[in-house]
Parts: structure tokens; sequence; C-alpha cells
């Protein structure tokens, strides 16, 4: 886990399951405790990985080609605003991580998960960030220091009805436009990767009316002790 003073939180699932309002309200439950709040996102946080963002999202290009953009934005978003933000205290609440990578290029697009592997250890290496931040994977410390959330908050909703929240909202980007059975793909993907690390996660059911969906958000902060 990330061993900064800080906390580090990122939220997963597909657009429409309602992870931007629950990461707006839980900011300002963390700035209500005087806490400092960072909020970013991914692809994006940064002015270069904004930039990798329009060509991520838009686009057309090979998988690999879109996998190394992806990873390259991470890492300059990490070094440019997590780490700083983590090693002055702050909680960053980041909109989609890592785990979103092997969900959509892994799941949904059915890229090599071996190659996506090997690049979360280059791009989320802690060596060169200035601190420690420490996340073993693998039994008995055996695999690379490498910086992952404290707490993955994964929004599970049903495509079909994430397609009718969104339906007219926005001019959808290339990922957007994705048949109905490439996000059930990404939703199997997500489920991957919680069951690989199930500690690190919380599953919400987003179908639920917003104020239950919130509910539940906040008790996984209540219990682990960082809201009231």
């Amino acid at each position: 886990m990330n061993v900064a003073p800080g906390l580090f939180i990122s939220f997963e699932g597909i657009d429409g399951a309602g992870k931007s309002t629950h990461i707006a309200a839980l900011a300002d439950a963390f700035k209500a405790q005087g806490r400092a709040v960072t909020l970013s996102r991914e692809p994006g946080g940064t002015p270069l990985a904004e930039k990798l963002r329009t060509l991520i999202l838009n686009d057309v290009m090979d998988p690999l080609t879109e996998a190394l953009l992806i990873f390259a934005a991470r890492r300059d978003h990490l070094t440019t605003v997590i780490a700083p933000a983590l090693a002055r205290g702050d909680v960053v609440l980041c909109d989609r991580f890592t785990d979103a990578t092997f969900a959509y290029q892994g799941g949904g697009r059915g890229f090599d998960l071996e190659v996506l592997s090997k690049l979360e250890l280059w791009a989320q290496a802690a060596q060169g960030l200035g601190r420690d931040f420490v996340h073993e994977l693998g039994r008995k410390g055996a695999a690379p220091a490498i910086v992952q959330p404290d707490l993955t908050v994964w929004f599970d909703l049903a495509p079909e009805e994430a397609a009718q929240r969104l339906a007219g909202a926005r001019v959808p980007d290339k990922f957007e436009i994705q048949p109905v059975e490439f996000f059930r793909r990404v939703a199997r993907g997500y489920a991957d990767r919680m069951a690989q690390d199930p500690a690190r996660f919380a599953r919400i059911d987003a179908a639920r009316a917003r104020e239950n969906v919130w509910h539940a958000v906040y008790q996984v902060f209540a219990e682990k002790g960082w809201l009231p």
C-alpha cells in the first residue's frame, strides 16, 4: 500500500456509473474534516497527460501504441501530481487509475495482460518518485515496489443501464461508442482485478438510487476510520 502521509483513492467503473458525483461528495466530506484534497483523473491530470488523453480517447491507433500512451500519461501523472500530493499528506481522489487499463485495454480490447503487467511495473515503479511508495505484488515481497491506491472503489453497473444514463448527454468518445459486449468484457476485467487484490477493492452496486449508493460509499470510508 501507499506509505506516504496522504491517502490515495481511485474510483473505477464505466461511464454512467456515477463516479463523478460521489468523488465530488467525498471531496467535500474530507474537506469538512480539515483534510487537503487533490482531485485528478486518468488518462490526464497534468498538461502533458491531458494532451495524451485527447489522443487516447479520440484517435484510432494500434493497441500497443494505445497502451504505451496510457502508461506514459500515468507516469507523468504520478511524478507530477500524485506522489507530491501524497507526500504533502493530501487525500488524492482519482477518477480511474491502472485498473481501468486492465479492464478496458485488457478486458475490453483483449490486449495481452502480460504486457500490461510489465508496463504497470515500469510506469508505477516507486523508484524515482522521491518517497518509498510501497505496494508489494505477489507473495513474500517478491515483486517490485509499485504505486497502487490505498483503496479502489469500483462502481459496478450493467452496460445497458449506463448507456441509458448517458443517452444524449454528450458526444461519445471512441470507447463509449463500443457495443455492449465490449463493456461486459470491461466488467469482467474489473472483476478479475478485484479477485487478484480483494483487500484493495470495494465493489459498489451502482444500480441503486443515488442516495443509497452514497450511503454505501460513505460506509466504506467510515469503516476504515477515514471519515466519521
